[in-house]
């Protein structure tokens, strides 16, 4: 039985004719495996808030790989304690590494606003606690992205163009650069809908303290708003946010029976 992916090549007593070509027995075989892969393919949707985070400088030749396993391990565990302190469910959220950095999916549910309200205060908060217990080769500083939309599973993981368009924004040279010349420990950039929708609305965000930049990377071509978060604001009060139930959407499907 043919499965995504997977396409199984069955005997014919000989060739076919389509449009005047004799198609070869592998050629029909193939093609209904295709067939049958198209329609195979799971429509799990979902839509979600993305956070898209990076390290900063995470190549560079003086870190060894030790320190990078240090800083890797440094940056879950401050995600993870910057989310629960900002009342954004860690469990709930489907997470996946990108090496020096962590795409993360929240349900549609969750408060966007506990994510420009609560989490950057959280998370300078979580970088200081590292950066001061680590040398400086295991210190980091964090480069973040927000934004929301459409995402589809399938057996690799997830896909959609609102998750590029979040790491184009996450990538632009302008973040970069403002970060590289600043000594905030954290840049963030939201997207034009999440500034839009989320950002300017909400009263605990400082939306006066974003600053639009354009954004040119590759396919894109939109405006971002920056704000950058320094060590200080860690030691300001924070807003502990709502709890929200460990349960949603945003988490991968359970997927039922055996893996093929």
């Amino acid at each position: 039985m043919s499965t995504p992916g997977h396409y199984e090549f069955e005997a014919h007593p000989g060739p076919s004719i389509v449009d005047g070509h004799a198609l070869s027995p592998s050629t029909l075989s193939l093609d209904a495996g295709r067939s049958a892969a198209r329609e195979s393919v799971a429509r799990a949707a979902a839509h979600c808030t993305i956070v898209a985070v990076d390290i900063e400088g995470f190549g560079q030749r003086h870190r060894s790989n030790a320190n990078r396993v240090r800083i890797r391990r440094g940056l879950y565990e401050a995600m993870r304690a910057a989310f629960e302190g900002a009342g954004i469910p860690w469990l709930s959220c489907h997470r996946e590494d990108r090496g020096d950095g962590i795409l993360i999916l929240c349900r549609a549910e969750t408060p966007k606003a506990l994510f420009v309200d609560s989490l950057p205060g959280h998370l300078a908060l979580e970088l200081t606690r590292h950066n001061s217990t680590h040398p400086q080769e295991e210190q980091m500083r964090l480069r973040l992205a927000l934004h929301a939309g459409e995402i589809t599973y399938d057996d690799y993981g997830v896909t959609g163009y609102s998750i590029i368009h979040a790491f184009r924004i996450l990538d632009t040279p302008s973040l970069k650069v403002a970060l590289a010349g600043s000594s905030a420990i954290l840049a963030i950039i939201g997207s034009e809908w999440f500034f839009d929708e989320v950002i300017q609305h909400s009263e605990s965000s400082n939306a006066s303290s974003y600053v639009p930049v354009e954004v040119k990377n590759k396919e894109t071509e939109t405006r971002g708003w920056t704000v950058l978060v320094s060590a200080s604001s860690a030691s300001r009060p924070l807003n502990a946010g709502s709890r929200i139930p460990r349960q949603g959407s945003c988490t991968r499907p359970t997927r039922r029976g055996p893996r093929r």
